[in-house]
């Protein structure tokens, strides 16, 4: 049976995986007894609270500014030098709001705490895949998340005992942030990395119709992620305003709610991502967009019941809530990285974070905008495009799957000294071959090897039927 722990156990046996645990665990958690109190920071040191939200606002805009040159990064080779810049700019941006407690100070410490954010989840997802295998990539990139959010949560309970002995303590927990990224750096800078052949820029351009194929599904992925991403703010934006507004609860039920979420997550996450690790990655993002939008309409449902029915409808809609966002954590980058050529995996995964921050920019504005209009202009329209995303991840990434293939498939023959023109009337008179799946016939097109071209396996080969031509017909 499958565990947690387990879980964990094998993370921190990947070559590696122990120094990337323990940078992920002492950064998650210097920076979350700072992070739920930076905007009450901010008003202590003279800013109001429009301009610290304002300048926050920026600093994660010029982030995405960043997240292309991040992807780039990436696709030249480098796994450790990308994460670990990652987090000596937060460092430094955490400096500066420690020992520069001004206006200046801040302004450009969030500057930098923003690039560092934003350009964080590209960075960690490469190195993370350089340092598992393909069999072992969505458990490992769970693992991390189970304890980035242990992390934050820890750090958050630890900064609230803190900060209750008085606002001047907050210089000192900016500090500490900086200086558990400033370790996390040290600690992945010295994470051994296996031998890893950087693309051939040759190989790399056997075929541009392969490249041109997986970036098109990445751009489809990162379009339809976009209505996803909203989900990340309908705890601490979107339920807060229904319960204590539309439902008139008191404060106590939607912090139970974020906690009872954060708990579900950190205990559920590695074990719902290895129970689905049979399935395909599409297919676990597409039942968490129809999840998700079960639950905006329970959510507006609840809201319309009021009274305390209605509160406790909407309070157990968040346990297929967070079903859905265990099932698009879990599954949306694995499923961007194996989607995309490996020489372009920076370009991809910085793809799919720029559709993600930009949402997550302009959700909030989104958000109470149409929950001033109404609690119906909110969550129909929501599940909606939520429902469309899914369809999208379902069918468009679907039509680029075998055409994807066929090229990879290609491009490893004629790297293994195949010939192209000999390679399509094989596979042309293999797929004409009934009763073979496509995925069958394109597998028989790849090589075994170097010095093995185009050979199959005589040994799974059924007896009568000999690779490549059609049985006789009786």
């Amino acid at each position: 049976m499958t565990t947690t722990r387990t879980t964990l156990r094998e993370l921190v046996r990947i070559p590696g995986g122990g120094r990337y645990a323990l940078s992920a665990t002492v950064e998650a958690a210097t920076s979350g007894i700072l992070r739920p109190f930076i905007v009450i920071y901010a008003v202590l040191i003279g800013l109001s609270a429009w301009q610290a939200g304002m300048t926050l606002t920026v600093g994660m805009l010029a982030g995405l500014g960043a997240v292309p040159l991040a992807g780039r990064w990436i696709d030249r080779g480098a796994r450790r030098a990308p994460a670990v810049a990652a987090l000596l700019v937060r460092a430094v941006g955490s400096l500066l709001l420690a020992l520069v407690p001004g206006i200046a100070g801040f302004t450009i410490g969030a500057v930098l705490i923003g690039v560092g954010t934003q350009i964080a989840p590209p960075t960690n997802s490469a190195l993370v895949a350089a340092l598992a295998g393909p069999a072992q990539r969505a458990a490992a990139l769970a693992a991390g998340r189970s304890l980035r959010n242990a992390g934050l949560g820890a750090g958050a309970l630890l900064g609230t005992v803190l900060v209750a002995s008085g606002p001047e303590v907050l210089r000192w927990l900016a500090l500490a942030t900086a200086l558990g990224c400033a370790f996390g750096a040290a600690v992945i800078a010295r994470v051994p990395l296996p031998h890893q052949d950087d693309p051939a820029p040759a190989r790399a351009a056997a075929t541009k119709e392969a490249r041109g194929a997986g970036l098109r599904t990445v751009t489809i992925l990162a379009l339809a992620g976009i209505p996803y991403a909203f989900h990340a703010d309908i705890l601490e934006i979107a339920l807060p305003l229904l319960l204590v507004q539309g439902l008139h609860t008191s404060l106590a039920w939607p912090s139970g709610i974020f906690v009872a979420n954060t708990v579900m997550v950190i205990a559920l996450q590695l074990v719902v991502v290895v129970r689905l690790a049979r399935w395909p990655h599409r297919t676990v993002l597409f039942w968490s967009g129809l999840l998700l939008a079960a639950s905006y309409l329970a959510f507006w449902l609840g809201g319309a019941t009021g009274g305390r029915p209605g509160t406790v409808l909407v309070a157990l809609v968040i346990v297929p809530y967070t079903l859905g966002e265990i099932l698009y954590t879990g599954s949306s980058v694995p499923l961007v990285i194996e989607s995309a050529p490996p020489h372009l995996m920076g370009r991809a995964l910085a793809r799919w974070q720029l559709s993600y921050g930009l949402a997550r920019a302009v959700d909030p504005l989104i958000i109470t905008g149409l929950l001033s209009l109404g609690a119906a202009a909110l969550w129909l329209p929501l599940a909606a495009v939520t429902v469309l995303g899914a369809a999208t991840v379902r069918l468009g990434t679907q039509r680029h799957r075998l055409h994807r293939s066929r090229g990879q498939s290609m491009s490893h023959a004629v790297a293994d000294g195949g010939s192209p023109a000999a390679i399509g009337p094989l596979t042309e008179s293999l797929q004409m071959s009934p009763g073979r799946p496509a995925s069958t016939v394109i597998a028989t097109t790849t090589s075994d090897g170097p010095g093995h071209k185009l050979s199959g396996h005589p040994e799974r080969r059924r007896p009568g039927r000999r690779t490549g031509t059609r049985p006789p017909a009786f």
